[in-house]
Parts: structure tokens; C-alpha cells; sequence
């Protein structure tokens, strides 16, 4: 089968690569759908941690094509999409509820081959069906979706927030969504780019903010009088985590969703920390929430077919990488079968 194999930092290859033998609780999914995310680009630069070599792509869906043994209540040819992460069940973190601070978390697509393949192998607990209206292209969103929503739960926005989120891309898109629903009143957009901050404003949101034409601390304040409820930094950058902490307001909250290069860092004052009673949450990935995240795609709570998505065959990987990472789509999404 072709697939796109991780080698090193900097090193991504389009490859043909043998399917190993179906264990007895697996199944073979026939990928329709890949979703590129920014953790695959962070990966691929080599400021993200990974298990190479390996097939990337941890946002993907497909039809069974083969079971093992094993596996019960699933049907070849059923659609199905794949939660990546596969916790141990036995350590500390698992025997608490905490599976996605697994101390032996694996994740497809990272540690394990995953979905940017023409094929692959998951365990039968990682697959949840789809409804069968869900094109291939929406179903790839469920996994940031289900991450998205976990963040939201952490965030405990309360009805009639002020909600800043700083980036416009894919997961600030359906922050602005999620945040909506669970009951903000007035939420506000940061992003650079004007295509970005239009759907934004498309969305829903109140208000949107170049932080390149104006003083992003004032215009919040301008906006929230105190500063806002609760920031979300969706952004992944050093500069946009720093300036989060800013933007709350005393007794306010400042979650870190995006994923920010590993071993940067910013300073940061305790008394400020303390003086102001702020709340600091990171959000890691999607414990329990898949399931929700195809119910608020299929309802169209959060909607994703307004998004630019652009799509590519395997052997355009690199240029899939390349337009998400200059900020020129909002998704790409490959097609293993194209």
C-alpha cells in the first residue's frame, strides 16, 4: 500500500508499504479520509515528539475492510472514524479516569502507522461508527473536534462570558463554535489573517482583531471593560500563550490548548498569578469525548463544511504540509484513495 512515512525531523517519505498480519481484535480500515493537523507539521519539524519512523496521521476516518477474530459488533463496510490514543488501562493515571495522561500513552499516527495511508490497522476499541450522511472529508474533523470539546469542558465557561480566543485557524474556529453553545455572550477573535478573521466573523463571532494593526490588550479591555472570562490560546506560538495571560480579567481563566514548540518558554510572575486569582489549565487531548464530537457534526452544532478544506492525493503530502503551514487553508485533507 503507499503511505507517508515519518523518517526524521525534516525527512517525510511517500513509501509502498506491506500490511502486517490482522491480530485477532483489529481491524483493516480502508482510509477515505486523512486530516492534517498543526501537530503533524510541528512533528515533521521536529519540534513535536514522535515515534520514528512512522505513518503519520492521527485525524482520519474509513470504511472496515477486514475484522479480526475477535471483534465483534463491527460489519465490513461499515464507516467508521478512529480515536488515536490508546491508553494502558493499568497505570496510575488510567486507574483514576485520567486515560489520556496515560504513562503509556500511544497514539496512532505518532507512535503507531496511522491514517496517512491507503490502509490501516486499529485496534476494534478505537473505531466509532459514523453516520452514514457524514461525507469522508467531515469525518476527518472528528478527532479535533473531540479535542476541542474536552478544552471546553475544562474551560467551564458559565452563561455570559467573555471568551478571547487567540488563532483563527482550524481549532479556533470550533472553539468559537463550542464556546457559543456552551453559553458565551461575547466572544472575541484574534488572528492575523483576513480570510481567517471573515469566516470568524461568519461564525459568529463579535468581534475580530488583527493584533498586527492594533494593541491587542487594549482593544480587549475596550471590548470586555475587566478583560475577558476566559482566554483560549488555540494559536500554538510562545507570543500568543504570553499574551493570553494578559487578556483575563482578575479571577479570570487562561487555557493553553495550542501545542507550542517543545522547550520554549516565557516568564512569568507569581503575584501576578496570585494578585489577580487567574486560573491556568492546559487542555491534552480528547478523554471520552469522541463519542460527543460525531454528535455535534452530525447535529450541526459546530460546522465544519463552511471551512476552506483543501484536498490532495498521498503523493502531494508536502504541499498539503506546506499551504496549512503558511496559514493559506484553513484544512488540508488528504485522500489516500485519490
Amino acid at each position: 500500500m503507499k503511505a507517508v512515512q515519518f523518517v526524521k525531523p525534516h525527512v517525510l517519505q511517500v513509501i509502498d508499504k506491506p500490511l502486517r498480519t490482522l491480530r485477532e481484535n483489529e481491524v483493516l480500515v480502508k482510509v477515505e479520509a486523512c486530516g492534517i493537523c498543526g501537530t503533524d507539521v510541528h512533528i515533521v519539524e521536529g519540534t513535536s515528539r514522535s515515534t520514528p519512523p512512522v505513518v503519520l496521521g492521527h485525524e482520519y476516518a474509513g470504511v472496515v475492510e477486514e475484522a479480526g477474530s475477535l471483534v465483534h459488533g463491527v460489519q465490513v463496510g461499515q464507516r467508521v472514524a478512529v480515536d488515536p490514543n490508546i491508553s494502558c488501562g493499568t497505570c496510575y493515571f488510567c486507574s483514576r479516569g485520567q486515560v489520556h495522561l496515560c504513562s503509556n500513552l500511544r497514539a496512532l499516527g505518532v507512535d503507531i502507522d496511522g491514517g496517512m495511508a491507503q490502509f490501516c490497522i486499529v485496534p476494534q476499541s478505537q473505531i466509532y461508527t459514523l453516520p452514514s450522511e457524514m461525507t469522508p472529508e467531515i469525518s476527518a474533523f472528528v478527532e479535533p473536534v473531540s479535542c476541542a470539546i474536552h478544552g471546553i469542558d475544562l474551560a467551564k465557561i458559565r452563561i455570559g462570558d467573555s471568551i478571547v480566543i487567540l488563532g483563527g485557524g482550524t481549532i479556533g474556529l470550533i472553539m468559537l463554535q463550542l464556546t457559543r453553545r456552551a453559553g458565551a455572550s461575547r466572544i472575541i477573535v484574534v488572528e492575523q489573517l483576513e480570510h481567517k478573521r471573515a469566516l470568524a466573523t461568519q461564525l459568529g463571532a463579535d468581534a475580530v482583531i488583527n493584533p498586527e494593526e492594533s494593541d491587542l490588550a487594549t482593544e480587549v479591555l475596550d471590548l470586555t471593560r475587566v478583560g475577558a472570562d476566559v482566554v483560549i490560546e488555540c494559536a500554538g506560538s510562545i507570543q500568543t500563550a504570553r499574551a493570553a495571560i494578559g487578556l483575563a480579567r482578575r479571577g479570570g481563566l487562561v487555557e493553553f490548548f495550542g501545542v507550542c514548540p517543545v522547550h520554549t518558554s516565557f516568564p512569568l510572575v507569581p503575584h501576578e498569578v496570585y494578585f489577580r486569582e487567574l486560573t491556568i489549565v492546559g487542555s491534552y487531548v480528547n478523554p471520552h469525548t469522541f463519542a460527543r464530537a460525531i454528535d455535534v457534526l452530525r447535529s450541526g452544532s459546530v460546522r465544519v463544511d463552511l471551512f476552506q478544506i483543501d484536498t490532495f492525493p498521498l503523493d502531494s503530502v508536502h504541499e498539503a504540509l506546506a499551504i496549512l503551514r503558511e496559514g493559506k487553508t484553513i484544512k488540508s485533507v488528504l485522500l489516500p484513495q485519490a
